[in-house]
């Protein structure tokens, strides 16, 4: 075990690279290692590899992992943390660990005195890097660690460049608060609390810089901000004075220099783009000798280029004059770097392809330990542009498990509970944007369950980190079926004449803005003084607990920092009684919420505006649409910005052909006499228009809302598909007795404040989500829809692709 006080300086610790070839192969010099020219890392002295002449050509991925951030969003117990982490070939059935190359604490750590204990180390027993223990007080606490571990990924004579994917595990380690925090490390009762393990594609150990959040797991809800940055380069010191081994190079030597062309191109590419993108010049490269002397013609002939000092400038010229011949690389698909036209390169007598490795090999060195300067002088800028790039990715990524599809708004199911039967239902016929092919429920777990199969037949390439969270088993993460309606609407009209024009009258489908579009609120432009309140209300369901939520608000947390957020505790152990009295109490809640966040901000300048966005889950969603209609929220209505509804029964319990629930929902009212199980079921009065629903549904409740989003599942038979997504179903669409003709004027009455012309542009979308439930069995969870229903409060995943793909809806 070996450890190194960083004191607020630059410290390396230089080691050895894990090898996976015979000792045999390498011996130990006691020359002095070879200075960080780019002054990355201090000079270091000690033992360093110098191989035989077979094994001169030898390479290594160094991969760099920055840690920058420890922030606390959810963990539930105080005490001291530090994290663990270990990287390894991933081999067949095996894995083989790597150890850490060198550690550099790039910034003195902000952790207190009394917060910090001991220093990071390296643990030689199992080739893993621990960083400095620290101490967690309370939420959204931050700890910046600002330090850097690499490790060195050695290759095989048989496996040039890699061919396999590398892993990355981070782990979380625990151990309650003692009397004597200087027993921490020698603690027995020090434990492994949570993991979280990445993959590197084999196509990402020749280059990559990208940011890489840690979250762990649910019960362990931090956000640990890392950027990796990955280079391919030759293994120890060059010399320039060797020459060809007399055996000669291997077969092999050519895949190398192909691969070393790559990695080059790669750092320089981003290089170009990173230093572009924070209006910095790497200035170590303004003098840099970057050409390939001889064979710059080779590289600009593939290129279409002939002058190859417009490329490469051997002085005055930066890292942004570079992007000619990286543009070509990167856009001619039968580029030789790229490895699908190989010819050229394989004519190079086995000298000159020696001089070319040589000189790969320098300017990578070079290249990178520029890099390595270049972001200790400018972290923050590149975290913050890597972050900005990384959100950006996510929507294309993870549209794997996401199907979009656009769905014109329908109009009013019916014009009056007057006409005639036979007009009615004509109208039914017309207005209905989807046909029905027998029951909507069984299409959208069809439809997803046919997605799910086409991506265990996937084979996903990608030269991104993958988050084994999600990787691990690709065909298990939740399906997501986004229907998306954004209204245009007309001004200055009122709410009769839009339902009387609504059958001449299509709605206008705009898109929302997806990921990467615009990250700054347009409501902040312009405007100086004062803060924006952004605050969001989580309601639990039945029988539920204020933090029934908080995956959905740590995700809303992540993707807004800035949010202030109420678990509502109101109702805590009061779900069983009358909706309106519950409403009551939320509103009460929200408004003293809101005074007090108001009260604090007074001392900053003010509250410039409101945005209250609320999250329900469950008959949580009645209570909130409740609260919006008491006197106390009026005043607030204006403000009102995102809803999220997770399965909430909007419409009831009409028609719910989960007969199981059904029976017990009748036990619940005969045994519990529970008012707000008589309100769903709507026998809370002999006639249905005196019901609370009834009067719930002509009540402006859901008109002022900018952003409208309903999920639901079809696996959830808690409450009925029709109801969450606020729809008609077959059932209510053929019952031509009074009851259908009230369920369809309480459809109607919802769908009318969704069209409220109250807004420019109103959001509406419904989110199918269907869980992977094949490990479940048939449980009588998953027989009476129960499993689906609380899936939604045990993951997070879904939360997770719908908000980071419109992050504007939920900031």
């Amino acid at each position: 075990m070996r450890c190194l006080v960083g004191g607020g300086g630059v410290q390396d610790s230089p080691r050895g690279a894990a090898k996976r070839v015979s000792p045999a192969s390498w011996r130990l010099d006691t020359a002095a290692a070879e200075a960080d020219a780019g002054g990355a890392a201090a000079a270091a002295k000690g033992p360093r590899l110098c191989f035989r002449p077979r094994d001169v050509m030898e390479t290594v991925h160094e991969v760099a992992i920055y840690i920058h951030r420890f922030h606390n969003l959810d963990l539930f117990q105080q005490g001291w943390y530090q994290m663990k982490i270990s990287a390894m070939w991933e081999e067949g059935g095996h894995k083989t660990p790597a150890s850490p190359a060198r550690v550099v604490q790039y910034e003195a750590s902000d952790v207190g005195a009394d917060d910090a204990l001991g220093i990071w180390r390296i643990d030689d027993a199992d080739n893993s890097f621990h960083t400095q223990p620290f101490r967690i007080k309370y939420a959204r606490q931050d700890i910046y660690l600002s330090v850097m571990v690499s490790f060195n990924i050695v290759n095989s004579e048989e496996e040039v460049p890699a061919a396999s994917a590398v892993m990355l595990k981070f782990e979380l380690i625990y151990a309650p608060t003692l009397d004597n925090g200087s027993e921490l490390q020698a603690s027995s009762v020090t434990s492994s609390a949570a993991v979280h393990e990445f993959r590197i594609p084999r196509r990402a150990l020749l280059g990559l810089h990208s940011y890489c959040p840690v979250h762990f797991d649910a019960f362990h809800s931090v956000l640990v901000d890392l950027t990796l940055h990955i280079v391919y380069l030759k293994a120890g010191a060059i010399k320039s004075s060797l020459k060809v081994p007399d055996q000669g190079l291997g077969p092999t030597s050519y895949n190398i220099v192909k691969a070393l062309l790559t990695s080059r191109k790669m750092l320089l590419e981003e290089l170009n783009k990173i230093s572009g993108a924070i209006g910095k010049a790497v200035e170590d490269l303004d003098v840099a000798d970057l050409n390939l002397g001889k064979y710059e013609s080779f590289n600009a002939s593939k290129s279409g280029l002939s002058n190859s000092s417009k490329v490469f400038p051997t002085t005055g010229k930066g890292v942004g004059q570079l992007a000619g011949i990286l543009h070509d690389f990167l856009e001619r698909p039968n580029d030789m770097v790229n490895g699908t036209d190989d010819s050229m390169l394989y004519t190079l007598p086995q000298e000159e392809l020696f001089e070319l490795f040589l000189t790969l090999s320098s300017q990578l060195s070079l290249l990178w330990n520029a890099f390595l300067k270049f972001h200790r002088l400018n972290k923050t800028k590149i975290l913050d542009y890597l972050h900005d790039a990384w959100a950006i990715d996510r929507k294309a990524e993870w549209s794997i498990w996401t199907v979009h599809s656009k769905i014109e708004m329908p109009h009013r199911y019916l014009r009056s509970m007057t006409d005639d039967s036979s007009h009615r239902h004509s109208l039914l016929r017309g207005s209905v944007s989807r046909k029905f092919h027998d029951d909507p429920v069984q299409n959208s777990a069809s439809r997803a369950e046919l997605h799910r199969k086409s991506i265990a037949q996937m084979k996903i390439n990608t030269q991104a980190v993958q988050d084994m969270q999600i990787y691990a088993d690709p065909s298990r993460v939740p399906v997501v079926l986004i229907e998306q309606h954004v209204m245009v609407v007309p001004q200055h009209t009122s709410s009769k004449d839009l339902a009387s024009n609504t059958s001449e009258q299509k709605d206008t489908i705009v898109l929302p803005k997806l990921q990467g579009e615009s990250l700054v609120p347009k409501s902040s432009a312009g405007k100086k003084s004062g803060r924006i309140l952004r605050a969001v209300i989580f309601v639990h369901g039945f029988q539920g607990h204020h933090l029934d939520l908080r995956l959905v608000r740590n995700q809303w947390l992540l993707l807004d920092p800035g949010a202030d957020c109420l678990m509502s505790e109101a109702n805590e152990d009061k779900t069983s009684g009358d909706f309106k009295e519950m409403g009551s109490r939320l509103a009460g809640e929200v408004v003293a919420f809101l005074k007090k966040k108001t009260d604090k901000l007074s001392r900053y300048g003010g509250c410039k505006e409101l945005k209250l966005s609320f999250v329900g889950h469950s008959i949580g969603n009645i209570i909130i649409r409740s609260a919006l209609a008491e006197p106390a929220l009026q005043p607030y209505l204006k403000n009102l910005y995102t809803y999220m509804s997770i399965s909430g029964p909007h419409l009831g319990y009409w028609y719910s052909s989960n007969s199981l629930f059904n029976s017990g929902l009748w036990l619940l009212k005969k045994l519990k006499g529970a008012q707000c199980i008589h309100q769903l079921t709507f026998s809370d009065d002999q006639d249905p228009q005196n019901t609370y629903f009834y009067k719930l549904c002509k009540l402006k409740t859901l008109e002022n809302f900018k952003n409208i989003i309903l999920l639901s599942s079809p696996q959830d038979g808690y409450v009925p598909y029709h109801s969450a997504r606020i729809e008609l179903c077959p059932a209510a669409s053929a019952d031509t007795s009074k009851k259908g003709e009230v369920f369809t004027e309480m459809l109607n009455n919802c769908l009318d404040q969704i069209r409220a012309p109250s807004s420019d542009t109103r959001t509406f979308m419904r989110c199918d989500v269907n869980f992977d439930q094949s490990n479940q069995g048939r449980s009588l969870n998953t027989m009476i829809g129960r499993a689906a229903h609380i899936e939604f409060l045990e993951t997070d995943l879904y939360a997770k692709f719908i908000m980071w793909s419109f992050p504007d809806l939920f900031r």
